[in-house]
């Protein structure tokens, strides 16, 4: 039977900062990171946004775009890092804001017989959620679930991780009828539990915090969306854990010579636009029998005539998307997809039956590597997406007003009056409501 993904879409927060507006005022060359890393442009989120409206805004142009009936989706699974609550899903959130979104139409609450939840393991989670999702529809091959990576990468104002933020999420409509790919079911995987990237709860003494209430304990636990990381031992994690899933996955898939060879693309989690092309030299040369022994001799790989024609043949035009967004966590891997889809599209390329191997990783760590095939009808879904276009409509903003937003000092959003789903207000004052955030839908 065949199972994968029958349409996808996206969304990408209206607000950018010009990643040189960024070095400048951060006292490091641009080229460094517009050359070196890949990146120009920082996707923002507005006062309004969070990782909730993310997930329904791309939900809703999903439906939207391909005249979905919310009623006949079974599941809707989120991959996040960036959750709203420790017990209520942000999925609950996305559905019920399309569910208002959806009422004229289709009644009231329209997803009521739909399960939801989020899932969970840094950047990998959206791709569990595929995974499980696959797994539903193979045993009902009559349902359809939906797949939504929605995250905002953020770090510490003047940190290492700082110039590599972004944020958006990706959504995919799974089901029998892979019409944008069909999925097979061999995953490799390589899981170690280790800290190179994570956001633990920090500790505090109440009596360090200004004007702390009488009833808060003398301990008191904060958590932050900024995480605690090792660059350098992330990459190396990143690196061992897809050498572990690839060679999983062809023990899995029976493979005895080199997987990747007939892959049209070859598509990463990219927390910076090069990043996976950085990290693949060791597998290409395990496979192409190079020595590989030190670290400079993976530099002689990558500079090597032969991996740069494959980087530039296989994962070049995955890269495009990120440079324009940043690290979308756990979307990033599938903007990766659709940035490369969207390429061949726009050229006139012919991608029916073509190859595409995955390359995803969550920290702590986690990597899964898998395979799809794209389907005949890749491009009448490709052509809803519009997606550099798309990008050249956002609106760019100041250092000032990105230093304002990061640290969460004004309540007035940006870009006030544009269309869409806005967090309106967060409960202060009912006990037994307060935290609860409640969000408006804007025609």
């Amino acid at each position: 039977m065949r199972v994968g993904v029958e349409a996808a879409s996206y969304y990408v927060p209206h607000l950018y900062l010009e990643i040189k507006d960024l070095a400048e005022n951060r006292g490091i060359d641009p080229l460094k990171l517009e050359k070196g890393l890949g990146l120009h442009k920082m996707a923002f989120p507005d006062v309004h946004e969070d990782a909730a409206t993310f997930a329904a805004e791309a939900l809703l142009r999903l439906i939207n775009d391909y005249n979905i009936n919310p009623k006949e989706i079974c599941r809707v699974y989120l991959g996040t890092e960036s959750a709203l609550d420790a017990a209520k899903p942000t999925a609950t959130l996305a559905v019920q804001m399309v569910e208002q979104a959806l009422e004229e139409e289709y009644g009231s609450r329209s997803f009521k017989n739909c399960d939801a939840l989020d899932m969970t393991f840094a950047c990998i989670g959206g791709v569990d959620a595929l995974q499980n999702a696959i797994d539903f529809v193979r045993v009902n091959p009559n349902k359809k679930a939906v797949v939504i990576a929605s995250d905002y990468a953020k770090y510490e104002l003047a940190s290492g991780g700082e110039y590599t933020q972004g944020g958006g999420a990706v959504a995919l409509l799974v089901s029998s009828q892979p019409d944008l790919l069909e999925i097979e079911n061999h995953w490799g995987v390589g899981m170690e539990s280790v800290f190179d990237f994570f956001k633990p709860r920090r500790h505090y003494k109440k009596e360090e915090l200004n004007n702390a209430p009488e009833s808060f304990p003398d301990k008191i636990e904060v958590f932050s969306d900024e995480p605690v990381f090792d660059g350098q031992y992330s990459n190396e994690c990143f690196k061992d854990r897809i050498r572990e899933a690839y060679q999983h996955f062809k023990e899995e898939k029976g493979v005895s010579g080199n997987a990747f060879a007939d892959w049209r693309f070859l598509i990463f989690h990219l927390p910076y636009a090069f990043h996976g092309k950085r990290i693949f030299s060791e597998i290409f040369a395990m496979e192409n029998n190079l020595p590989y022994a030190t670290n400079d001799d993976l530099k002689a790989v990558a500079g090597s005539d032969v991996y740069k024609a494959l980087v530039n043949e296989k994962i070049e035009t995955s890269q495009r998307a990120s440079s324009e967004i940043g690290n979308m966590y756990t979307a990033s891997v599938f903007m990766a997809l659709l940035s490369a889809l969207q390429v061949s599209s726009n050229d006139g390329e012919d991608l029916s039956g073509k190859k595409v191997g995955f390359f995803a990783y969550g920290s702590g760590s986690k990597s899964k590597v898998f395979e799809a095939t794209i389907g005949a009808n890749w491009k009448n879904i490709v052509e809803k997406w519009n997606l550099f276009d798309h990008l050249k409509e956002r609106q760019a903003i100041d250092f000032p007003t990105y230093e304002k937003l990061h640290r969460k000092q004004t309540e007035n959003s940006v870009a006030a009056d544009k269309k869409g789903f806005k967090l309106d207000y967060t409960e202060t004052e009912n006990p037994v409501l307060k935290g609860a955030r409640y969000y408006e839908y804007k025609k």
